[in-house]
């Protein structure tokens, strides 16, 4: 509810105001129209002898389930819960970090929303959900109907595999799918409304007659036009930084970006998205190996625009996966792309390190238009940046840490698209089109006397600047102990001032630093972990927190591992005992992930 829902006109004492509007803010619709009615006989003097108001019927309950990695998920969750609540339902959003399948298994309405993330994994919080739904010992969901939303990318193999693996789960355990899965690239409104639509549709055909119309429902009053999604904000870039030294072998900026007059808000552990333009020499390149003209017109979801305005501004003219290539031989007839795609090893050995701008030049098209390259090729999706400021020492401004993505392969100069974006392409005083992605599960500890381990590497330290600033800012007492590492201590050691200064001010309690280039021998910030682990497993057993943000693929499993090892000997545990401990960890939110 609105912030301002009790007018500061009202006939109320200054205590009275705030205690109603406490009281208010608290309330879900139905408990509000309930509340709405006893006021009604309370003023009609029907209501005060024995509190009870006619009783609307019962809402039917819908469980709104979900699996999300990045927020864009449970965002989604979030909205068909609203739209929900509109026709007629008691939703009610379950995460499935929170859950299991057995206590679902008496649901009667059920809508999953599922992200499928990496090679074909659950979310990390779903993990447990996933493997406890495809076990042997799950339930029977024999009165459940259902449908199931899954979001993932089409670059990657598995698509949607989350979703396609719990649709099918779901069926074979007794439940009753009402409306057909939807498998949805990074392009997903339409899709997702149009699931939603005729999910919430078929749901109520499946309930007694008139369940749902009779229902009152609550006035839902239009939402403020708002920066979102669907209308990103047009952000002032005010700085960059390199915050390299001279001579490294990396590039990573620092971006400070303007949000007055936006409305956005975010909160330290949010994500920042940011829509890219791709470079305009990747798209006269494009143009070259298509032979096609950039001012011809083509019409996409969004309109009608100029082939080049198309590729620069609305598609992804780099990623190459398997519907790419397959919507491609459509034209080009290629009996060698036809073995290719059929071929899961040669494809993706040939996909590796290569682009769309290889394929038009390896297995040329005799008659390819304008329409059709567009076609080909999917919407130019959003970039996901961990958030590295706090609202709170910050006022209007968001900042990012990125690290700049520029390579050789195949004989081509290859570079990021929204990292070079970044980097090249947006002059200080320039806007960038962003909107804020809520993490829900990746924050500092509510309590501020809790103390907290944050194990951040390269870019990784994004979000860990913002916890930081957050709790010197709020004056939080607990203890902060930050692991970093990079390359280099002279060229790579990010925000290398800040750091230092918040050590000697106390907010920093410990910095342990590891430049793996610097000795003879590589050293990680899992090395750093297994140095200090008696202090470790101390911190942690005196109820720290333990946040982990970066690389997914190596250094967050290498974390994992030493944190297993830790808690084994210096607890004295044997391998399934310590699992179980850093599983309780993970239950109890105390062991977070921010990983890509």
């Amino acid at each position: 509810m609105s912030s301002d829902i009790v007018p500061q006109n009202a006939p109320l004492s200054p205590e009275q105001r705030q205690a109603l509007q406490q009281f208010l803010s608290d309330l879900q619709p139905d408990q509000l129209m309930w509340v709405e009615g006893f006021v009604s006989g309370l003023r009609s003097g029907q209501g005060a002898p024995s509190g009870v108001v006619p009783q609307q019927a019962a809402k039917p309950v819908l469980t709104v389930l979900y699996g999300s990695e990045s927020g864009n998920t449970e965002s989604l969750a979030d909205q068909a819960a609203k739209v929900a609540s509109q026709r007629g339902f008691k939703p009610k959003v379950v995460n499935m970090a929170d859950t299991s399948p057995a206590k679902l298994q008496s649901v009667d309405n059920l809508l999953v929303l599922v992200s499928t993330w990496g090679e074909g994994d659950p979310p990390e919080t779903a993990t447990d959900f996933y493997t406890a739904m495809m076990g042997d010992q799950a339930p029977r969901f024999e009165n459940t109907n259902f449908s199931v939303l899954g979001l993932g990318d089409t670059s990657y193999e598995h698509f949607c595999k989350m979703g396609i693996d719990i649709d099918a789960r779901l069926e074979s355990l007794g439940g009753s799918r009402v409306y057909p899965r939807k498998d949805c690239d990074v392009d997903y409104d339409d899709d997702f409304a149009e699931w939603l639509k005729g999910s919430l549709s078929k749901l109520e055909e499946q309930l007694p007659d008139s369940a749902v119309s009779a229902t009152a429902t609550a006035t839902v009053a239009a939402p403020a036009i708002k920066y979102s999604r669907k209308n990103p904000f047009p952000s002032p870039l005010k700085e960059r930084v390199l915050l390299n030294g001279k001579g490294s072998s990396k590039e990573t900026i620092h971006l400070e970006f303007d949000l007055s007059g936006s409305g956005l808000s975010y909160e330290a552990g949010d994500a920042l998205a940011v829509v890219p333009h791709n470079a305009p020499d990747v798209v006269d390149a494009l143009l070259t190996a298509a032979k096609l003209d950039g001012q011809t017109e083509v019409t996409l979801k969004d309109g009608t625009f100029l082939l080049h305005e198309a590729l620069t501004r609305h598609l992804d003219i780099t990623a190459l996966s398997k519907p790419v290539i397959s919507r491609y031989n459509e034209f080009a007839q290629s009996k060698d792309l036809d073995e290719l795609v059929n071929d899961r090893e040669k494809l993706n050995a040939y996909i590796e390190g290569r682009e769309i701008i290889d394929l038009l030049e390896d297995y040329p098209a005799k008659e390819l238009s304008a329409q059709g390259l567009a076609g080909i090729l999917r919407k130019l999706p959003p970039r996901l940046y961990s958030i590295a400021s706090s609202p709170k020492a910050h006022e209007e401004e968001v900042h990012l840490t990125v690290g700049v993505v520029r390579y050789e392969s195949h004989g081509k100069t290859r570079k990021g698209v929204c990292s070079s974006y970044l980097a090249d392409l947006i002059d200080e005083g320039g806007n960038a089109d962003i909107f804020v992605t809520p993490n829900k599960h990746f924050k500092p500890p509510a309590n501020p006397d809790t103390p907290i381990i944050m194990v951040g590497p390269g870019t990784g330290i994004a979000p860990f600047r913002a916890f930081i600033e957050e709790r010197a800012a709020t004056g939080a007492n607990g203890k902060n102990w930050l692991l970093f590492g990079d390359q280099h201590y002279l060229t790579d050691f990010l925000y290398q001032t800040e750091w230092q200064n918040y050590l000697k001010d106390g907010v920093l309690t410990r910095l342990d630093l590891a430049f793996s280039r610097d000795q003879a021998e590589k050293v990680y910030v899992q090395d750093r972990m297994r140095e200090n682990a008696a202090e470790l497993y101390k911190w942690i057993e005196d109820g720290a927190y333990f946040y982990v943000c970066g690389d997914a693929s190596r250094m967050a499993h290498d974390v994992d591992r030493a944190l297993h090892e830790i808690i084994a000997e210096q607890g004295g545990l044997d391998e399934e005992a310590a699992a179980a401990r850093v599983k309780q960890l993970k239950d109890d939110k105390r062991y977070l992930r921010d990983v890509y």
